[in-house]
């Protein structure tokens, strides 16, 4: 696993973090002040990347939390075969399968370029 540690307070919306163990892309956040009962708190809100599950944390703002390290990439399709796809990196030359999305069913043949992105040791395409 690839990820690094941040304070919640350094988070942006936009950018990523792990919860339960998934990538998220933080869709908000929102802090409260410091009161008289304990450190300002932030409600962190994040969409999953492989599931679109929505998930959240409520959390002091100096806890720390995992930031995955995502790798955006190219590669060349080889072949499809059915709901598969046989993928080509582009800078390494490294063979794998893909599962294609729904959204590019049909869009993807041989010889064309596509986008993916990796993540905690997952693949998934991102543009064809």
């Amino acid at each position: 696993m690839s990820f690094n540690v941040q304070e919640i307070r350094e988070l942006r919306e936009g950018r990523y973090v792990i919860i339960d163990d998934e990538p998220c892309k933080i869709v908000s956040i929102t802090t409260s002040k410091p009161g008289k009962h304990g450190s300002a708190k932030a409600n962190l809100v994040a969409m999953g990347l492989w599931t679109g599950q929505k998930r959240t944390i409520t959390a002091p703002v100096t806890d720390k939390v995992q930031v995955p390290m995502i790798d955006r990439r190219q590669a060349q399709v080889v072949s499809v075969h059915g709901s598969t796809v046989q993928l080509m990196d582009l800078e390494t030359y490294q063979m794998f399968e893909l599962e294609i999305p729904s959204e590019f069913e049909g869009q993807l043949q041989a010889g064309a370029d596509i986008s993916y992105m990796e993540a905690l040791g997952r693949r998934m395409i991102t543009r064809a």
